[in-house]
């Protein structure tokens, strides 16, 4: 019987899931399950240690799973790098991007060594880089472009050593072979300072860029989460704004802006993303989390570009914020399935899944979620709400630069894999040579494998979600104690590694100690998987 029920609730599910799809109205569609990156950046006199940070949540299951170290590259003279547009395929076990040749530009005589991830996010010399999808206006973007963002996260890595060089490289590159993708926000880290640069088209069949650039104070803190975020730009005030050439010309040339009106680059370039409920409720819980003496209003459309925190900001303090699911708050989304305590007052069940889409809570008199079912018509309409946590995560990262360790030491990524609600971050300091197996092994193409770090953190979230009011607690309590671990003995790793006189040995020894870390918590998270499925057993 139990068998019976099991397949029964499948089934039922499967069909459930089509019939949602096949009602959906395409103009009201932001999709089932809509990707968009979370980043987070901190000056170094917001840190708790001096650390300048970025970070980057990659929203997206289509994003390839595995990751590499790319050594630094010697090219003669006359080598050509090619340039790929980025289009979705279904050719596989999975959906996922390919990644189709439309061109190539000339290589440099030298390239930095840098991590591989998919959006490549740190190099030797400790340039790091986080990643968000605003958008933009659809009529900027064009096809006559041969970079697009990821190959810019690479060109920048491989060939600057700090975010106002990456941004000059940007208007170079964009200039001569023109930007073809969507409004993007890259927040690039050096060892002394942080900036979101937020770039789009020229418009359609033409060759280049528009963009604009603003720095965190440096004892602010920041966060885009896919809107544009950049505002009035100072053009005389070089150290805190930068911008290309044509952004005036291009929103005077539209329509979109007259001289004499103040002008915000938001506003102009990006104007539907600021009415994003996901973005705009992002934006708002990561400044409450950190000043909630600012008493921000949930509900605003506009915040700051920054924010000075209330205290400084530790890297457990960002481990937090990226596995928030809103709760506590009016839109706390594991509250979807109620159930009564012993007294009669409503408590979270245990099959509380704040995963799935929803319907029922309501958010001043507008059902929230990522969608609403008119309970008569059947007609679904997407509202766009969502948390920072997400279950379609591909991989994670919290980034530290320090100008006061050499450059070997002073990089680190803080890595984790799929949803970060369920993961843990591995330290990867930005020299070392090489990863563990499981994480360069790719694990989408042929479908699940145990092979790969990335399915047996997905298979972990999954099942977690199933039972969330009590797995999560067997998983963080796991994740926690080794999560507090890594932090508190990462002064004293560094320590050791500080006193070695060679720089091979320090790059050995670190690149030891990140692939011990890797395969421990791979294997943990099978062992864990595992004892879900025991422990709950009889419950599902």
């Amino acid at each position: 019987m139990k068998i019976i029920k099991t397949l029964f609730t499948i089934y039922v599910t499967l069909i459930s899931c089509s019939l949602l799809y096949a009602q959906v109205d395409k103009s009201d569609w932001m999709g089932l399950y809509p990707e968009g990156c979370t980043s987070i950046t901190v000056g170094k006199k917001a840190s708790t240690d001096g650390s300048v940070m970025t970070s980057h949540t990659d929203d997206s299951h289509k994003t390839r799973s595995w990751m590499d170290i790319q050594p630094a590259k010697e090219h003669k003279t006359g080598t050509l790098k090619p340039m790929y547009k980025r289009i979705t395929s279904d050719a596989y076990a999975m959906p996922k991007y390919d990644h189709q040749e439309i061109g190539s530009i000339p290589e440099v005589k030298n390239t930095f060594g840098y991590i591989n991830t998919a959006y490549a996010c740190m190099n030797q010399f400790q340039l790091a880089m986080g990643e968000s999808t605003f958008g933009g206006r659809e009529e900027l973007q064009s096809d006559k472009g041969l970079i697009d963002c990821q190959r810019l996260c690479q060109l920048m890595l491989e060939r600057c050593k700090t975010a106002r060089e990456a941004i000059k490289l940007a208007d170079e590159l964009t200039k001569l072979y023109g930007w073809n993708d969507a409004g993007e926000c890259l927040t690039i880290a050096d060892k002394n300072e942080v900036w979101h640069f937020e770039i789009v088209g020229a418009g359609k069949d033409k060759t280049g860029a528009v963009w604009a650039a603003q720095r965190v104070p440096d004892d602010h803190i920041a966060v885009n989460a896919n809107a544009s975020t950049i505002r009035e730009i100072d053009l005389s005030n070089p150290d805190y704004y930068m911008a290309s050439a044509n952004v005036f010309e291009v929103a005077s040339a539209n329509g979109w802006w007259k001289e004499g009106e103040v002008f915000r680059f938001c506003n102009v370039y990006a104007p539907e993303s600021r009415l994003s409920v996901a973005a705009r409720r992002r934006e708002w819980r990561v400044f409450d989390l950190v000043a909630p003496s600012l008493k921000l209003n949930p509900t605003t459309q506009d915040y700051p570009f920054s924010i000075k925190p209330d205290k400084k900001v530790s890297k457990a303090d960002l481990v937090k914020i990226f596995k928030d699911y809103y709760e506590g708050t009016p839109y706390d989304m594991t509250r979807l399935i109620t159930t009564k305590d012993k007294e009669g007052k409503s408590i979270v069940s245990p099959l509380a899944n704040p995963q799935m889409p929803y319907d029922e809570l309501e958010l001043q008199h507008v059902q929230g979620g990522w969608y609403h079912v008119d309970k008569i018509t059947g007609h679904i309409r997407f509202l766009g709400e969502r948390t920072i946590a997400r279950w379609y995560t591909m991989y994670a990262t919290i980034i530290q630069c320090r100008d006061f360790l050499p450059d070997e030491i002073g990089g680190v990524v803080w890595l984790a894999q799929d949803n970060v609600a369920t993961s843990i971050y591995i330290p990867v300091y930005c020299q070392v040579s090489d990863l563990p197996k499981s994480y360069k092994t790719p694990g989408r193409t042929n479908g699940f494998t145990r092979e790969s770090a990335w399915w047996v953190f997905n298979r972990l979230g999954t099942l977690a979600c199933q039972r969330w009011g009590d797995m999560r607690h067997d998983v963080d309590a796991v994740w926690i104690p080794w999560q507090s671990e890594l932090f508190e003995k990462q002064a004293s790793i560094e320590e050791q590694a500080l006193a070695m006189k060679s720089k091979k040995k320090r790059i050995d020894f670190l690149t030891n100690y990140t692939n011990d870390w890797g395969n421990k918590v791979v294997d943990k998270a099978w062992e864990l998987g595992d004892f879900l499925w025991t422990k709950y057993d009889e419950k599902f």
